[in-house]
């Protein structure tokens, strides 16, 4: 019997040659096993029936852990049998599929750390040590097929001892396209800020020492530079803030274990989970009663990002010092990518640290870390990449076209949408420079490559002016790709419901700012989705409240608080009062009170991210924004400790929740009921208000299910409040498991929406 057999989904890069020939030759069978040019597996069998009825078997059941099948092909041959045994050959540079992908990078595997901490190991205390199951591989492929040569290995020749592991079919670095050792493969080294050599016989564990001695380190890894620093000194931790004009924004750790995280942070067993994952993403855990590190850190937060070593380079770091953590950042100029190159370290770097811990092998994509929180027992992506971009996430049903979402303008993602995988990229970051647009552009043309996807439309946003806007029209142009446009807020549930597999859903979509089908500024939307481009219908909202100075208000949330408080009561005396808040003080304070004296000149928004800041600043937690959700996110730890002591009862006026009642309400209830659960309240009042809001369009629509989506669903309290309003109600609740809620998943929605279109 001859049979040919072509596997598709992550099968390069994760030993799966090695593997089909090991079950091959297991069975008896004859043929070969090669890697085709689309990321797919190309299989010869020759054999008994029997046989190869075993190997199909032992294929699904007993593949590399790293492996992901999402199809396998069978077609029978004729002729006689021509091998006379199972062989791995030479890769071929067909492109006979769509759909396959290299798999994301993955953290080094327990049989790899062993050896790196063997004396008798060839790879003792090798920083790249590596093998078939673990190390970099969407960061190190350049073109497919993923072999060493299409690699940023190719310049590291194999040593004698290397290449015999990788010819041994029984060895674990068989075919491992990053083997490599000390004697061939990449070295590391360390220098000061302006590249001088540093004579160190331990590069990566003197960087260590020099962490724990209070100096700042730029750390090469797997996906670009991080910036590392003592997590118990406070002055390295000021310098950072100083240097990177981050003054609040939190700095991610990295532990050198799970018991060192467990001295500062809680831990149950999801984020064990997740934490030591071969992801290893950053995982928001809440601070312990023992939280004995830097406040600076992430301050006036009740929680904090921290991730576990990945690399062998990463324990190493940790081997001789006594810390129990070091921040680690990702080292990006402002609103620019993460750095990636040695040269472009020094050059952007060198102001910001002491020292760099480099090596010599290039990066050839770069990729942010990942990060998520668990709420209750279910995964809550802030950030999806490092870890596991660019695996696809599996839709039930194959799309009409292959369509690329570009996203919006900030925290941005592209997704390629092809029959029924949407491969997400690495994290982008915000587009609004010429350096974010190119990285954009070259992570999605890699993507298209990798995934050999044939497009036929672009996605974007509905907003004129965006960036991503702009983009999409010029590749549409260029390459005769349809061009659809999607709401914001729209592309937020169609995310959701490709990810849940439902046809139609009541959505609440809320975040800071979402450029609404009327042109105005929504962000508390409850939008009643089904598949396609018409379909969306806005049922209800939060009240309109006024942005008096436009995006400024954004950044001075005493503005909003000022807009809102004064439909209800004389703002002046408090605004006056508070006007040192503010940039230019009682100056300004004066300007706004005016401005409120003419309201038709003032733009409105529905945004719930804008009534949590107001409600920040009424409580004085927050009256400056300086980093993305900082107000929002300062209110949640605020209320971490709380409970809903108003107890106030939604006001809904035909589809529109009253939020003006709300933050007077707040007002008049300072000093006398606790700050904790005064913003609790505000979490409650918005969550049940938006869940019977939401329900009851449900039931007058005759839609089973409700869902919340975008930058707001990652707030644990709403999440869960809106999660009880609603299953109370007898309706299923819908959050993101697989992708962000946040702007990461808007590219996914969009290309959902053009994927499905019915012309």
């Amino acid at each position: 019997m001859r049979v040919k057999v072509n596997v598709k989904g992550i099968v390069q890069g994760v030993g799966f040659r090695p593997f089909v020939y090991r079950i091959a030759v297991s069975h008896g069978l004859n043929g070969y096993v090669r890697n085709l040019g689309d990321a797919g597996v190309d299989i010869l069998l020759e054999g008994t029936a029997d046989a190869v009825d075993g190997f199909l078997r032992d294929l699904q059941a007993k593949k590399p852990p790293q492996a992901r099948i999402h199809e396998v092909t069978k077609t029978p041959l004729s002729g006689e049998n021509e091998y006379a045994a199972f062989t791995i050959i030479r890769s071929s540079e067909a492109l006979e599929h769509s759909g396959s992908v290299i798999p994301p990078d993955s953290a080094i595997c327990s049989d790899c750390l062993r050896e790196l901490r063997d004396p008798a190991d060839p790879r003792f205390d090798y920083f790249f040590i590596t093998c078939v199951n673990c190390g970099p591989r969407f960061t190190i492929i350049k073109r497919l097929p993923y072999d060493r040569e299409n690699t940023t290995m190719h310049e590291f020749p194999l040593c004698g001892f290397c290449q015999r592991e990788y010819e041994d079919p029984l060895n674990r670095r068989f075919h491992a396209q990053t083997v490599a050792c000390p004697a061939c493969g990449p070295k590391a080294y360390l220098t000061t800020k302006n590249g001088e050599p540093v004579e160190a016989a331990d590069p990566v564990r003197e960087a260590g020492h020099l962490l724990s001695e209070g100096n700042v380190v730029a750390v090469k890894g797997y996906g670009g530079f991080h910036i590392a620093a003592s997590a118990v000194r406070e002055a390295p931790l000021a310098r950072l803030r100083l240097s990177k004009h981050r003054r609040a924004k939190p700095f991610a750790l990295m532990a050198q274990s799970l018991a060192a995280i467990q001295e500062f942070a809680e831990v149950n067993s999801k984020e064990q989970e997740l934490l030591t994952s071969p992801a290893r993403p950053i995982v928001l855990l809440n601070k312990s009663p023992s939280y004995s590190l830097s406040e600076l850190i992430a301050p006036d937060l009740h929680n904090v990002g921290v991730m576990l070593p990945y690399s062998a380079m990463h324990y190493m770091l940790f081997d001789r010092v006594a810390d129990a953590a070091f921040v680690m950042t990702s080292a990006n100029p402002a609103s620019q990518p993460i750095v990636k190159d040695n040269a472009e370290a020094i050059r952007t770097l060198g102001g910001t640290v002491d020292y760099f811990l480099f090596h010599n092998r290039q990066i050839a994509y770069r990729c942010d870390d990942s990060v998520t929180r668990v709420h209750g027992s279910r995964n809550a992506f802030l950030r999806r990449s490092r870890g596991y971009a660019p695996a696809p996430v599996m839709l039930k049903g194959k799309a009409k076209r292959c369509v690329v979402g570009l996203g919006g303008e900030l925290n941005n993602v592209s997704c390629v949408l092809n029959g029924e995988k949407a491969f997400l990229s690495q994290h982008i970051g915000d587009v609004e420079n010429l350096e974010t647009r190119r990285f954009l552009q070259d992570a999605t043309a890699h993507l298209i490559r990798l995934t050999n996807s044939h497009v036929d439309a672009v996605a974007c946003d509905l907003h004129p002016k965006f960036t991503t806007t702009h983009l999409a029209r010029e590749l549409a142009q260029q390459n005769g790709w349809r061009l659809v446009q999607v709401q914001h807020h729209h592309a937020h549930v169609a995310a959701l419901m490709a990810e849940h597999n439902v046809d139609e859903i009541v959505g609440v979509a809320c975040d800071g700012y979402g450029y609404g089908a009327d042109g105005g500024a929504w962000g508390g939307e409850v939008l009643l989705c089904s598949r396609g481009i018409e379909g969306f219908r806005r049922l209800g909202h939060l009240e309109s409240q006024p942005l008096l100075g436009g995006d400024v208000a954004t950044r001075y949330p005493l503005r909003i608080a000022a807009g809102i408080l004064s439909k209800k009561m004389d703002v002046a005396p408090w605004l006056l009062e508070n006007a040192q808040r503010l940039p230019h003080g009682e100056t300004e304070a004066e300007l706004i009170l005016s401005q409120l004296q003419k309201p038709q000149n003032i733009p409105q928004t529905t945004s719930l991210g804008r009534v949590l800041d107001a409600a920040a600043a009424v409580l004085g937690i927050c009256y400056e924004r300086t980093y993305e959700g900082e107000a929002a996110m300062k209110l949640e730890s605020a209320a971490f400790h709380g409970k809903d002591a108003l107890r106030m009862e939604p006001v809904i006026r035909g589809d529109e929740l009253d939020t003006a009642q709300l933050l007077l309400s707040i007002y008049d209830s300072r000093g006398v009921v606790s700050l904790a659960d005064l913003a609790y309240s505000v979490h409650a009042y918005l969550a049940r208000g938006l869940a019977v809001l939401a329900a009851e369009k449900a039931a007058e629509s005759g839609v089973g299910a409700v869902g919340f989506t975008g930058g707001s669903a990652v707030n644990a309290i709403l999440a869960q409040l809106m999660r009880d309003a609603v299953e109370a109600r007898g309706l299923r609740f819908l959050v993101h498991e697989t992708v962000p809620s946040g702007d990461g998943g808007v590219a996914f929605g969009q290309a959902f929406v053009g994927g499905f279109l019915d012309s």
